[in-house]
């Protein structure tokens, strides 16, 4: 034990005796390990900003749609096939145990005003309380409506940040009157900020109300089976739907009962958009999944074999194809900063075969007076050790400050990483070992004679 201190502090005092040269040595290990340090970081701050934002859209959260309508080789894409209920949504709650929460959804596009202000652009939504939990979006101010208004078709909203700040700037919105398309609406609560989402659009530009007040009073649209109900009725008089009253021709004949049984129609109003559901954990996912399917095939009387008419969305390959690329990036970040910590070991390896060369006499002298080969390859050793451990301090140093910069100046996301900084600590000895280890080696195996002759 006395012997290793020996040597360390022989080799301490060597690298003492030229301060110029070992800083300008630590350098390349600084610059290294400060990149390796930056790099983690900023790795780490996007997965944490993409697992947020993963997050935000409901990483538990299934989607279930409409399937396409069509016929005779023509499909007019998902969700022209009115076929989800908010029956069957109520039905997916009391019979799916994977499913903690789920709300009927429509959407519509509508102009939303309060006084001399206006949006169009607004992401108008109408459903449930419910959806707010599947989301898992709280109120920032105010309350959300209830149940109670959902069946009363009551005209009250509750909106985003981006909304309430574009319409009523620093007033207060709950309690206020706002238009939406043609209806008046009355404010009862305000959202809290949940930011872009990951494909770039403002989820803050919304306002959500009773999905019944947004289908019957504000989008106000008529479905086939309704027009197709209303025809036999106003066929009796002269209408604006019968133009051409007086003939009696039938340009298409009549469906049977038989085929009018095999392709049933929603009733009026009864057809929402979509389904938001979550699922009681993301492991659940593909459970909730099957169980969703069956009970919709079985309450759609979907014959085995045909096609559903509907189809279920989630977000487990956004999520992996995200996290893949998240750590994809972080990997190309680390072999980058890899390479500079290897360039400066390698810097490290060029000074001690010089400070070899330059010290041939004075390893000689210690030969000499008893030191052993295996004494000079420590003392060579330790000392290419102790720049790289003081190279890996500054370095970490450093690496955090310029974390810090971007995160203050570039407003990247960053996190701190503990296991990266202890890995840099050793990444250090090791390099010192790895790279140290030859100019050491050729220092003990100098000849005790040649070296005192040496000039």
């Amino acid at each position: 034990m006395r012997a290793v201190y020996r040597t360390l502090l022989t080799a301490v005092r060597a690298l003492r005796r030229n301060v110029m040269r070992s800083a300008l040595t630590c350098v390349g290990i600084v610059i290294g390990i400060a990149a390796v340090i930056a790099m983690t970081e900023i790795g780490n701050g996007i997965s944490t900003l993409n697992a947020k934002k993963i997050a935000s859209l409901g990483a538990n959260n299934l989607m279930i749609q409409p399937g396409s309508a069509g016929g005779s080789g023509f499909s007019f894409g998902s969700g022209s096939s009115l076929t989800l209920t908010a029956q069957d949504c109520d039905a997916m709650l009391r019979e799916c145990t994977a499913i903690r929460a789920a709300a009927p959804t429509v959407g519509t596009n509508a102009q939303v005003a309060y006084g001399n202000k206006n949006d169009p652009t607004i992401r108008i939504t109408g459903t449930t309380p419910a959806y707010l939990d599947v989301r898992e979006w709280p109120l920032d101010e105010g309350d959300c409506f209830t149940d109670q208004d959902v069946r009363n078709t009551s005209k009250v909203c509750v909106i985003g940040q981006t909304l309430k700040t574009n319409l009523f700037g620093d007033e207060e919105p709950v309690g206020k009157e706002l238009r939406v398309g043609p209806v008046s609406m009355r404010v009862v609560g305000v959202l809290t900020r949940k930011g872009a989402s990951m494909f770039g659009s403002d989820q803050d530009n919304v306002l959500i109300a009773p999905w019944t007040t947004i289908k019957h009073r504000v989008s106000n649209k008529v479905d086939s089976s309704a027009v197709a109900q209303a025809s036999g009725a106003s066929s009796a008089v002269n209408s604006l739907s019968n133009p051409y009253p007086n003939t009696s021709l039938q340009l298409y004949p009549a469906i049977s009962q038989i085929q009018a049984a095999d392709t049933p129609q929603p009733i009026r109003f009864a057809n929402i958009s979509y389904i938001m559901a979550a699922a009681t954990a993301p492991e659940e996912i593909p459970v909730a999944i099957k169980q969703v399917t069956e009970l919709l095939r079985d309450r759609h009387r979907t014959r085995e074999g045909q096609v559903e008419d509907f189809q279920i969305r989630d977000m487990t390959e956004a999520s992996d194809a995200l996290s893949e690329s998240t750590a994809l990036i972080g990997k190309l970040l680390l072999i980058v900063a890899m390479i500079s910590l290897v360039v400066g070991g390698v810097g490290i390896m060029n000074i001690m075969l010089v400070s070899v060369t330059e010290r041939t006499r004075e390893i000689g002298l210690r030969m000499a007076v008893g030191a052993r080969a295996r004494d000079i390859l420590w003392q060579f050793l330790i000392e290419a050790v102790v720049l790289c451990l003081l190279g890996g301090i500054f370095g970490i140093g450093l690496g955090r400050g310029a974390s810090m910069l971007v995160r203050q100046f570039a407003h990247w996301p960053t996190a701190v990483s503990l296991p990266a900084l202890i890995i840099s600590v050793i990444v250090s000895a090791a390099v010192g070992i790895l790279f140290g280890f030859y100019p050491a080696w050729k220092a003990s195996r100098l000849d005790p004679i040649e070296a005192l002759r040496y000039e």
